[in-house]
């Protein structure tokens, strides 16, 4: 296996456990506050970086096979950054093809397991949000996460034969992906970062936080992972 597909079959959650182990020296005093928003945006646009560039790989790879794939994909319907849901969906449907070329009674709701790849993302946010500095910083919102909002990441909510995410998760992308282009391109260091009247009133306004960004880009990975070890699994044979 080349390098390419191991940076595809890396996990996402590798970032997130690398900034907890890394943090574990600094203590949870409340002298190191002041470091919580720093280190989780610091962490939130690794991932995002690290996930847009897994998308662009996966379609090179499956270009470098598939050679109308290639004209279409990068002559016809050319992708961005891949940062937005649409071309995630975009990548995830091209991902579903080539698969089905192969194995044309191919069905995703039945050949991923949706309620293991729910487990294990919950998991990974445990690891990362519970007894850990992320966690002390974090305790209202973690803890609320924990014992009410897990249950937006439902079996029939993501990985269905058109879509890759479904109902709320897609609108729980979009805000991930507004507090994506905020961070990167710094619109903070101008405008106020005190949420207005209007937001707060919002139903949704608490699930607008750093757990759910984290879980759903987990999530993706995850998919993303179980479909390319199945595309690889079928091409090598």
């Amino acid at each position: 296996m080349h390098n390419q597909s191991n940076f595809i079959l890396s996990p996402i959650c590798n970032i997130l456990s690398d900034v907890v182990s890394g943090n574990y020296g600094l203590g949870n005093g409340i002298e190191t506050y002041p470091l919580n928003e720093h280190i989780l945006q610091s962490t939130f646009l690794k991932m995002t970086g690290f996930q847009e560039q897994k998308m662009k790989i996966i379609c090179w790879e499956l270009a470098s096979v598939d050679f109308e794939y290639r004209y279409k994909r990068f002559t016809q319907t050319l992708l961005g950054a891949c940062s937005t849901y649409k071309e995630k969906n975009l990548v995830y449907n091209d991902l579903l093809d080539q698969i089905k070329l192969m194995e044309p009674n191919f069905d995703v709701t039945t050949s991923i397991n949706r309620k293991e790849i729910r487990r294990k993302t919950i998991w990974e946010l445990q690891k990362a949000f519970q007894e850990t500095n992320l966690g002390s910083w974090n305790q209202v919102i973690a803890s609320d996460f924990f014992l009410n909002h897990t249950n937006l990441i439902k079996n029939h909510f993501f990985a269905t034969s058109d879509n890759l995410l479904e109902n709320v998760l897609q609108d729980k992308y979009e805000l991930l992906y507004k507090h994506r282009n905020r961070c990167a391109h710094n619109t903070l260091s101008y405008q106020s970062n005190l949420p207005t009247l209007k937001e707060l009133s919002e139903e949704n306004y608490n699930l607008n936080n750093y757990p759910i960004r984290f879980g759903i880009l987990i999530l993706i990975d995850k998919v993303f992972i179980r479909l390319y070890e199945k595309y690889l699994c079928l091409k090598d044979n």
